[in-house]
């Protein structure tokens, strides 16, 4: 893989730096939305034949990266072009393909994705929620919580798992839901993180689907959702590099300019290091973010499964350390609205806690990659 970026990939960069620095942290969040897609951002990943802008997750990871590191990252971005356009992409029909990815790609329609739920959490072979054939539509029955910007999407796909005909045994297939059918509920959860899109507890009370919301083959188990996983883990990598980033650059000015005993802060040791080791961390965090896009787009799932996961860990640690740090920085000026930092303490654990806890990333690079026995 390419150890520096491409030209093309600085020239995103550049582009994307400059739409988050018109935004800001007082981003108006549909505003953003709407620019981002006119510039063609929202569907950097999708296939050109549908609208899209023909790159893929490296691509897409770098304008939600740059969004976060002006201070005004957009989360649908992680659902909605990453797993569901993704998903749609590669497993979809071709019905599926026309009706949602130009309109993925333009912004004009977002989905939103369902996989949690209140008794399975991070292990996804518990999930609950079931779908049964009924002539030739399909019921779904179950719950899910956690689930993201649920009350602005179109529709959600969900996670549900179907009985194998030939084992008799559940595996996960992937159903499109529209937000208006029938059956089909929610409920806002009140969370004490403050963010632009709301958090919701699904519930599904036998929704009635036809057969075409059937996203790829029911026989294909776990290699379609595990699609749409990875690029999720990559693009919560992304997501938590920018906010890392975003965190370090208002220390990093208030370290210039802060000035004691005729000194500016930063000049001390006891200031700079830690900044200088949280900048070092985000920089490697990324590193790993972009080898696991770029086996991704190669078409190396495997691979990509684990370089995925390491990015989102790293990130995660990274991200959490550079906002303490920052807010530690400026003191009692890093809990009051005008720095922005405050709200950060809270947001940064997300990454460390979805789309999957860091534990589980470690128990996975020890089964996986390091060969050791389950302790489960």
């Amino acid at each position: 893989m390419p150890t520096i970026e491409p030209e093309e990939h600085k020239s995103l960069r550049e582009a994307v730096a400059a739409l988050g620095k018109r935004h800001g942290r007082d981003f108006n969040r549909e505003q953003l939305w709407s620019e981002a897609a006119k510039l063609g951002y929202l569907g950097v990943n999708l296939p050109e034949e549908y609208g899209g802008g023909g790159g893929g997750i490296a691509e897409l990871s770098i304008v939600l990266e740059e969004l976060g590191a002006a201070g005004c990252p957009l989360l649908m971005m992680v659902v909605s072009p990453a797993i569901c356009g993704t998903v749609i992409a590669r497993f979809g029909t071709e019905a599926q393909k026309q009706e949602w990815l130009p309109a993925l790609a333009d912004g004009t329609r977002t989905m939103a994705f369902g996989i949690t739920e209140p008794d399975a959490g991070s292990n996804s072979h518990r999930i609950t929620t079931t779908a049964q054939r009924d002539g030739a539509d399909w019921l779904l029955t179950g719950r899910k919580v956690f689930i993201s910007g649920v009350d602005i999407a179109d529709a959600t796909l969900i996670v549900g798992r179907t009985e194998d005909s030939r084992t008799g045994r559940l595996k996960p297939c992937l159903f499109i839901v529209p937000r208006d059918a029938e059956g089909f509920t929610r409920r806002q959860i009140d969370m004490e993180l403050q963010a632009a899109e709301k958090q919701f507890e699904l519930t599904l009370d036998d929704v009635r689907l036809p057969a075409e919301a059937l996203v790829g083959d029911e026989d294909a188990g776990l290699l379609q959702l595990f699609a749409g996983l990875n690029p999720e883990r990559i693009m919560t990598a992304a997501f938590a590099i920018g906010m890392g980033r975003y965190a370090l650059s208002q220390a990093i000015t208030y370290a210039r300019d802060r000035t004691v005993w005729n000194t500016p802060i930063g000049a001390h040791q006891a200031i700079a290091h830690p900044l200088a080791q949280a900048h070092i961390d985000l920089e490697l965090a990324r590193l790993m973010m972009q080898k696991a896009a770029h086996l991704y787009d190669a078409g190396d799932d495997v691979a990509a499964g684990e370089a995925a996961n390491m990015a989102k860990y790293a990130a995660g640690e990274a991200c959490v350390k550079a906002v303490d740090q920052a807010v530690h920085t400026l003191g009692g000026n890093g809990l009051t609205r005008e720095f922005g930092l405050a709200s950060l303490i809270t947001a940064a654990r997300v990454a460390r806690i979805a789309p999957v806890s860091r534990e589980m990333i470690l128990n996975y690079v020890s089964h996986q990659t390091l060969g050791l026995p389950k302790s489960y």
